[in-house]
């Protein structure tokens, strides 16, 4: 008799990939992310068209997300359309004027009883407002039917009001330059809660530095690693760097970064101290540079505080309270890093 083993990792993504199943449409897996950032789109398919096999799944790429690029899929060929974009936009320092519009996943076959995501990265612009960006998406099976989930919700509208809704990415504007990329901010650093809603400890100083808004995610059972993000001002006219830390949470505190490099997403970490630059502010976010809580001793829990000792290059050790908010939308999906 054959076993199947789960590990705790295995757990963390069956629950994470079985999630989307309530749900009868297509959906993305992440629905919110800062606008300026680095963006996975994971599309969740649940279900054929009636109980014949999907065998190809076509994605429009809406304005605003730049330089799309498809995940390779195994079993499935894969197409891409590209077009003007109808404004021009800034990709590491070049202006980028057209790219992939639509992606379409052919092919396969996924019969109705089974669940599968079909993924592409890309990159956000940086608006200049909370914005709304439907993903038009069109299911073809096996039988030459298909399943349109092409209607976009209007401004203020509930997408989950209309019959076959796009998946709908909700993008927000992040604080200071509105750019998750650059990580700077130069709005408030007060505690409480901030302009999305996330509650965070009070903030703290040591020396030149203030730091604020430090927040982590609840995680899923058995998770080993977790994010903590935390706005950091440095008041001075010298820079400092933030060392690394330590924590009865974690067996080890470590400085991570997601990016983009050739249109791919990657994750690592840092091989130096990270520089928090005379007169400015880094934010620390799941779409940028961020601490990883590594080994944890026990899953974080909503409404619980992790107490961190911080330690930086000059202004030496501080403790700092990360307060524990609900696992929902782009932060919980990087809080929970499973991927690590």
């Amino acid at each position: 008799m054959m076993k199947t083993i789960f590990t705790p990792l295995c757990v963390s993504a069956l629950i994470l990939g079985t999630a989307g199943l309530a749900q009868a449409h297509v959906s993305l897996e992440t629905p919110q992310a800062n606008a300026g950032s680095a963006y996975k789109a994971v599309l969740k398919i649940p279900h054929g068209c009636g109980a014949a096999a999907t065998t190809q799944v076509s994605v429009k790429i809406p304005e605003g997300v730049i330089a799309a690029q498809p995940q390779a899929k195994a079993g499935w060929e894969i197409e891409t359309v590209k077009s003007d974009y109808q404004h021009s936009y800034k990709l590491y320092g070049k202006d980028v004027k057209s790219g992939v519009t639509e992606i379409i996943w052919k092919g396969g076959n996924l019969p109705s009883d089974f669940y599968d995501e079909f993924s592409f990265v890309g990159k956000l612009a940086s608006f200049d407002k909370d914005t709304a960006l439907s993903f038009p998406t069109v299911q073809t099976c096996e039988d030459g039917k298909t399943e349109n989930w092409t209607d976009i919700a209007a401004e203020g509208q509930n997408p989950h009001e209309l019959k076959n809704p796009a998946p709908q990415l909700n993008v927000t504007v992040a604080t200071g330059d509105h750019s998750a990329h650059d990580n700077h901010s130069d709005h408030d650093t007060k505690g409480g809660h901030d302009m999305h809603g996330t509650q965070a400890a009070d903030a703290v100083t040591i020396g030149d530095l203030s730091l604020a808004k430090a927040h982590s995610v609840a995680t899923i059972p058995n998770a080993r690693v977790a994010g903590g993000y935390v706005v950091i001002t440095n008041n001075g006219k010298e820079y400092d760097r933030l060392i690394g830390g330590k924590t009865d949470a974690a067996g080890k505190v470590e400085i991570h970064e997601m990016s983009m490099k050739d249109n791919i997403m990657k994750m690592r970490k840092l091989s130096e101290p990270l520089t928090i630059p005379a007169g400015q502010t880094v934010t620390l976010a799941p779409t940028g540079f961020h601490i990883m809580f590594m080994d944890l001793a026990k899953p974080f829990k909503e409404g619980e505080t992790v107490n961190v000792e911080l330690e930086f290059e000059k202004a030496g050790k501080v403790n700092v309270s990360f307060h524990v908010n609900p696992a929902k939308g782009s932060s919980a999906k990087a809080g929970d890093h499973s991927h690590h």
